[in-house]
């Protein structure tokens, strides 16, 4: 997955149903940190549809290499059920439960996938469901505490702008609400919503809808890091490589 976040992906599935009934899979919260001193923590599921719903949980680790996400099985972190069943208006914990000891200076990132299976098909074969898949971020804090430490560019590929980050700190930076002023203070949307993440020694690097000579001249990015409101020096953007 390029650009990781909470999101239900719509697998089409294709399995033919005798009429194509709402899932209603449902995932909270939508990230979870588990400091140094908790051993676990928890995810409810739920099921809000019309029809009951069987999932499998899985444990990935999560890391971030040439600006792409990674991601691999893992059993440094369980989840307890791993299969779940749900009936019409129920709700199961899901517990996430940590396998070692926390980190020691930088923190750990995993993703719990929670993919949707099927209904047996046991009817005259007349529509579609649809499937959905979960991937939720879950990061270990380190013992000693950490934060993030970001440098930012803005590099020219033809007419289109690139913004790259690095992650020098030992703890994840979540990007979203970009806004870019210039230094005649004319604002431009550069991304709405959730960017993406960028995890600690990692470098990650976004296309943008603005074109590159918005910021021929520099200024500064208005950003959420974390949830909160930033603002950063932006310089003049770099020549193509």
């Amino acid at each position: 997955m390029k650009r990781l976040r909470l999101l239900a992906l719509l697998v089409l599935g294709a399995v033919l149903l005798g009429q194509a009934n709402a899932s209603g899979l449902q995932v909270a919260p939508t990230s979870l940190t588990l400091q140094a001193t908790q051993n676990a923590e928890g995810l409810w599921l739920s099921n809000t549809g019309d029809i009951p719903v069987t999932a499998q949980v899985r444990v990935y680790r999560w890391t971030q290499e040439n600006g792409e996400d990674k991601e691999a099985p893992s059993r440094e972190v369980l989840v307890s059920p791993p299969m779940i069943q749900l009936a019409v208006g129920d709700r199961q914990l899901i517990r996430v439960i940590r396998t070692g000891p926390p980190p020691a200076n930088s923190e750990a990132a995993y993703r719990v996938v929670i993919d949707e299976l099927p209904v047996p098909d046991t009817g005259p074969k007349k529509g579609v469901q649809f499937v959905l898949r979960y991937s939720v971020p879950v990061f270990m804090a380190p013992a000693s505490g950490a934060s993030p430490q970001l440098s930012w560019k803005m590099r020219r590929e033809g007419a289109n702008a690139v913004l790259e980050v690095a992650n020098t700190g030992g703890m994840h930076a979540q990007l979203a609400d970009l806004q870019f002023a210039d230094s005649r203070g004319r604002r431009t949307e550069v991304h709405p919503g959730l960017l993406g993440y960028i995890l600690p020694g990692a470098q990650m690097r976004w296309r943008i809808k603005p074109p590159a000579a918005t910021f021929a001249a520099g200024g500064t990015l208005d950003t959420l890091i974390n949830g909160s409101a930033t603002q950063q020096n932006l310089p003049p953007i770099e020549p193509a490589r």
